[in-house]
């Protein structure tokens, strides 16, 4: 296994090279090794598949719950982790930003913040409050005996305010607080994200859930992005074949879905890879 200095390097040379990289989401150990042995080089968790995989019909989770999954999907490959901490589970700035120092000594050597306050009568923080906890949180992050990169998120888009202006100054206030990658969940289009990447100077992520799901990482490089996630995507994605399946067997009585299993040697030997195997 890689070192978290190793990991550390190794995200943030990511970051330095040309093109894009994809930064799948999953949500265990065991999906963490499954795409670890697929060859990605980085992994980031989601907060949303983590409380599908908890039966949390709110999709609410606990930092506690939070770091511990950090933990899990850290311990579980050799590959880089990027941990999604929501707001950091706090409003205040200092205690906010406690949050990152528990992601870091989980082994993440990533982690976001977001403006969103959790509260829908009042869903974004005000903008220099935001500012003040993404500052806070980057002290703590670029303090870590290991170089730990904070994504600050602007979650106006996915928070029924359609305001590009406003969403492109937040990302630029936070990048000059201290973030080293930007995040505008929300874009539905190349042009979108074009616009963003040319509105600041630090790497963007983007999620895919709200893009056209023909757009190609290839086409996603070409406008600018950095990063690519899919959220919980992959998780959902999983839940559909499971209750497809369920759906199957309990009107129909079939079990043909089985010809789709993977097979027990496939299994094993991808969750084996998964597992300290080198990669360039």
């Amino acid at each position: 296994m890689r070192s978290r200095a190793e990991k550390a390097a190794a995200f943030r040379a990511l970051h330095e090279r040309p093109g894009a990289f994809i930064i799948p989401n999953p949500w265990d150990a065991g999906t963490a090794k499954l795409l670890a042995a697929l060859g990605f080089e980085a992994l980031a968790t989601t907060s949303l598949g983590l409380a599908n995989a908890l039966g949390r019909a709110d999709s609410a989770v606990s930092r506690a719950e939070v770091i511990a999954n950090c933990r899990a999907i850290a311990e579980a490959t050799d590959l880089p982790v990027n941990v999604d901490l929501e707001n950091c589970f706090a409003h205040e700035p200092a205690a906010a930003a406690e949050a990152i120092g528990l992601a870091a000594e989980a082994g993440a050597v990533g982690g976001s913040i977001e403006d969103s306050t959790g509260d829908p009568k009042n869903p974004i923080y005000d903008f220099d409050l935001a500012v003040a906890r993404v500052r806070a949180a980057a002290v703590v992050a670029h303090a870590q005996p290991v170089p730990f990169m904070l994504t600050a998120r602007a979650e106006n888009l996915i928070n029924g305010r359609s305001d590009m202006a406003d969403t492109i100054r937040r990302l630029q206030a936070y990048a000059d607080a201290g973030a080293d990658v930007l995040y505008a969940p929300g874009l539905r289009s190349l042009a979108e994200v074009r616009q963003v990447v040319g509105a600041v100077k630090r790497p963007v992520n983007v999620v895919t859930g709200w893009l056209d799901p023909d757009i190609t990482a290839a086409q996603l490089a070409e406008a600018g992005a950095k990063r690519i996630s899919v959220g919980g995507a992959l998780s959902r994605l999983a839940l559909a074949a499971f209750v497809n399946a369920g759906r199957a067997m309990k009107n129909d009585g079939s079990f043909a879905w089985m010809r789709d299993m993977m097979a027990f040697a496939e299994v094993r030997t991808m969750l084996g890879a998964g597992t300290g195997a080198s990669r360039s």
